[in-house]
């Protein structure tokens, strides 16, 4: 047993919920769980660095509580924990270092010192507990007001019409040039209206940020000078990161009004959210925050008390933890309810399914308790179904109401364009991947569609290069996927060639098209559709500068593949055949035939021989629009055109025979890719069975006129 310390005693019983520092009764109130502590202090830090240490004396529940007269918005504190040490069994409380508060919704400064905050001495595992005081070398929390300005009214886009732009706060905006200069790269300026006007301009329902959690820097990035620009290194889940406010200390203020004005311009809110490992690292990180209160509470062990690792980060939370149940759910309710947003997507969300590590469970009590809360139940809910190991592998095996990152999609597309594969796997992709999907009573928008993210290279870059080139990280171009099934179209990089670069924006016109046609949810990266390019870099999350930002200079390239998306997300957006909320049956329709058909480049009919095809390059895919499944905003069902899709990898031009009378009167092109800004090349209309060529390596969309479908301007 510790000795317990002499501290100041002026401290209130106070209440054990909820966690955090809470203003109340003329002082804030403060608790904090560690059910191995044996003395537990809250360290108010003065603005002169000066330390009063008050120990809350109240344990209820293993949540240490007590209410501190006279303290006041804008107090900085830590926790100072005493405990056992025994790195052996996984226990690691050091009264010597100064402890952020889980639930502080505002931190405070920078970890400064690696060695100060290193809770150990020597050899992490077996050595003696450090005496160091961490008190200036590590962030501090911060006492937060309560409530705030509302947020706005929340968007509700229904899944089948969302079209998510996944984007970086900085990023975003850092170089935008109508942005003033002191907004760029904040929650402000994200928020300010070019930018917004910009997502809308282009179709984008919703946004997904990267993290905004509040990270630091981790210890290998330390030891590097580097520091981390993505933010997947998270420090608290409730504190918005600081370093994206234009005025220090209002980073709560400000993300508000970035989400009020979003939702102003209907827009949803997404939060990618990092609840499987954190910034403490391995066991020779920094004892920052968790591992200093409780880390047999917080972080998975092995049976002989080492950390584990299944996140390739250092340490793994353990979704089995009733501490970290409780942890991930309030966070994720402050978001939806104080904070305004509209759902989260999941970083490495197959850790939440594997309690205590075990094999992956889709009704684990962390992934139950997230969608059986009433206030999360109605929010987006996307997991990345994996994580670093191969047991952690599980696109498609997520439950009911998750939709997941579809990495198989982004596969398939890639490895079709770039004429690696067949047709067979690419219809189950166009369609809405029932193969992963149609069980468990889900629906084809819950494959989130992708062909990049902020992970891997640029689209620009996936039609560039063939190898990744992530030396400016400073790891000798090790880190960073191998399997990138992108082609450089015969030059490495940056080229001269005309003919390669035409068939390069060709190319990445095909991508983005697929990925806007096909049946499900649609997300890319922001910069996209603007050609930007990281310079071969598949890796850059420790890049905080030109690599990593989005370019708004218009430039020959730029400007038509700007047009390009914004034509393709409108035609999706006035085309609900092509974003249907249910899985396709082979239900007869109105008109007699099926609700899908494929076709050969001959006009006919796909025989099941001819999906086991490796050389097919080219794949017709009709839509019936007589019964789409789509639904208006007050549920009744509407109807549409019908569609053909003629999707064409190969190295030459194809002749292509259209479908007979029974599936359309007439064919309309509507969108060709082997033009700039996807302007069909041969806009005239088609009578059926019509012979018609498709140029090498394109895309066709052809509408088939329904007389009681009004057509829109596109």
């Amino acid at each position: 047993m510790a000795q317990r310390p002499a501290s100041d005693n002026q401290v209130l019983a106070g209440r054990p919920f909820p966690l955090g520092a809470h203003p109340e009764a003329g002082g804030v109130r403060f608790a904090v769980t560690s059910a191995v502590a044996d003395a537990v202090e809250v360290c108010l830090i003065g603005d002169d660095g000066s330390e009063r240490r008050i120990e809350l004396t109240e344990r209820t529940f293993g949540v240490w509580h007590g209410l501190v007269p006279g303290v006041t918005v804008g107090q900085r504190y830590g926790y100072r924990v005493h405990g056992p040490y025994d790195p052996a069994h996984g226990y690691r409380c050091n009264p010597a270092k100064l402890l952020v508060d889980p639930y502080a919704r505002r931190i405070d400064g920078k970890l400064a010192s690696l060695h100060a905050a290193q809770g150990f001495t020597g050899d992490p595992e077996r050595g003696p507990m450090s005496t160091v005081d961490s008190l200036g070398a590590v962030p501090l929390s911060v006492v937060a007001s309560p409530g705030g300005q509302d947020t706005g009214i929340k968007p509700e886009v229904p899944f089948e019409e969302s079209v998510i732009c996944e984007l970086h706060v900085k990023g975003f905006t850092q170089q935008h040039p109508f942005i003033p200069e002191a907004l760029r790269g904040t929650y402000l300026g994200l928020a300010h209206p070019v930018a917004i006007e910009h997502l809308t301009r282009l179709g984008v329902t919703t946004v997904e940020l990267l993290p905004v959690h509040a990270f630091a820097d981790e210890p290998s990035l330390i030891r590097a000078g580097r520091h981390n620009y993505w933010g997947y290194s998270p420090l608290g889940y409730f504190a918005p990161h600081a370093g994206y406010a234009s005025e220090p200390g209002r980073e709560i203020e400000e993300f508000r009004t970035m989400v009020a004005a979003l939702h102003a311009a209907g827009i949803e809110v997404l939060l990618d959210v990092v609840f499987n490992h954190t910034c403490e690292g391995g066991p020779d990180g920094p004892t920052l925050s968790l591992r200093g209160l409780d880390a047999p509470a917080y972080y998975l062990h092995t049976r002989r008390g080492h950390m584990a690792d299944l996140t390739g980060c250092g340490n793994t939370l353990d979704a089995g933890s009733p501490t970290v149940v409780r942890l991930v759910t309030d966070s994720l309710r402050y978001w939806t309810q104080e904070m305004g947003v509209d759902g989260f997507r999941f970083d490495l969300a197959s850790t939440l399914g594997r309690p205590r590590g075990e094999m992956f469970d889709r009704e684990s009590t962390m992934l139950t308790a997230i969608t059986t809360d009433p206030v999360l139940s109605r929010c987006k809910l996307i997991a990345e179904p994996w994580d670093a190991t191969g047991e952690g592998y599980r696109v498609g095996d997520f439950g009911a109401q998750w939709a997941e990152w579809n990495g198989r999609y982004r596969d398939t597309v890639r490895d079709f364009w770039r004429g690696a594969t067949g047709v067979r796997d690419l219809a189950y992709r166009l369609s809405g991947s029932s193969d992963l999907y149609d069980h468990n009573l889900r629906r084809p928008w819950q494959s989130i569609n992708f062909v990049t993210a902020h992970d891997g290279f640029t689209l620009r870059d996936l039609v560039s290069y063939n190898e990744k080139h992530n030396e400016a990280n400073g790891e000798d171009n090790r880190d960073g996927t191998n399997d990138n099934r992108s082609w450089n179209h015969g030059a490495e990089g940056e080229t001269d060639d005309a003919a390669i670069v035409a068939l390069r924006t060709r190319q990445a016109r095909n991508l983005f098209a697929t990925l806007l046609l096909s049946t499900g949810t649609p997300m890319f990266t922001a910069g996209d559709e603007m050609w930007r390019t990281q310079y071969g870099n598949n890796n850059a999350y420790c890049l905080d500068d030109e690599t990593s930002w989005v370019d708004w200079t218009p430039t020959e390239a730029s400007e038509p593949m700007l047009d390009f998306a914004r034509r393709v997300v409108r035609l999706r957006a006035h085309s609900p055949a092509l974003r249907q909320p249910e899985f396709f049956e082979g239900r007869t329709t109105v008109t007699g035939k099926p609700d899908l058909v494929w076709f050969r480049p001959d006009g006919e009919e796909f025989d099941e021989i001819d999906w086991f095809d490796e050389d097919r390059r080219t794949l017709c895919m009709w839509i019936d629009g007589s019964n789409s499944q789509a639904r208006n905003r007050e549920g009744a069902l509407v109807t549409d055109h019908s569609w053909l899709l003629v999707l064409h990898a190969g190295a030459e031009p194809a002749e292509i025979v259209l479908p007979g009378p029974e599936y359309g009167e007439t064919f309309k092109p509507t969108l060709d890719t082997s033009t700039a800004d996807g302007t069909p090349a041969n806009p005239g209309v088609l009578e059926p069975k019509a012979r018609i060529t498709v140029e090498a390596r394109s895309l066709l969309l052809l509408r088939a006129p329904r007389d009681t479908v009004e057509i829109p301007q596109l």
